[in-house]
């Protein structure tokens, strides 16, 4: 695939060191950094964003996360990889990425769970993973910036 064009985050100078400081503020809220690799995993498959599914996945190896539970996060349900944890970040991950596809995007039972497994600096680390990583999987979509590309 051909990118339309160069990712827009490089090309206004002040974008992209706006945007990474953004991604390095979710680091520091005390979410284990392979639940925010999960999330931002999982956002990306749903907006099929292959330039941050390919990278998502050499992040999370290089942080020591097991191929077999990088393979399942898009059946996490399912798969017996994933502790409660986890599965309440992912579950809050997938209702904050598909907006549109209920009436209530986020419902308090999906809310609840979350808040029963991170304290409110987490959940806050949490939901501005989700949002960086929509936003990254929006430029990327958008100008087709081709999987394993680099900018």
């Amino acid at each position: 695939m051909q990118a339309r064009m160069n990712n827009p985050a490089t090309i206004i100078p002040e974008a992209l060191p706006a945007i990474l400081d953004l991604l390095k503020t979710t680091r520091k809220g005390g979410v284990p950094e392979s639940t925010l690799e999960l999330v931002h995993l999982r956002a990306s498959q749903i907006n099929g964003c292959g330039y941050c599914v390919v990278g998502g996945v050499a992040s999370a190896k290089k942080g020591g996360e097991t191929d077999e539970r990088l393979h399942a996060v898009a059946a996490w349900r399912e798969a017996p990889f994933f502790n409660d944890a986890e599965r309440a970040a992912l579950a809050l991950t997938e209702a904050a990425t598909r907006l549109a596809d209920r009436p209530d995007a986020v419902p308090d039972q999906i809310w609840d769970d979350a808040a029963d497994h991170y304290d409110e600096q987490q959940l806050a680390a949490i939901i501005l993973m989700i949002g960086v990583t929509n936003f990254f999987n929006r430029l990327n979509v958008t100008t087709r910036q081709p999987a394993g590309a680099t900018w």
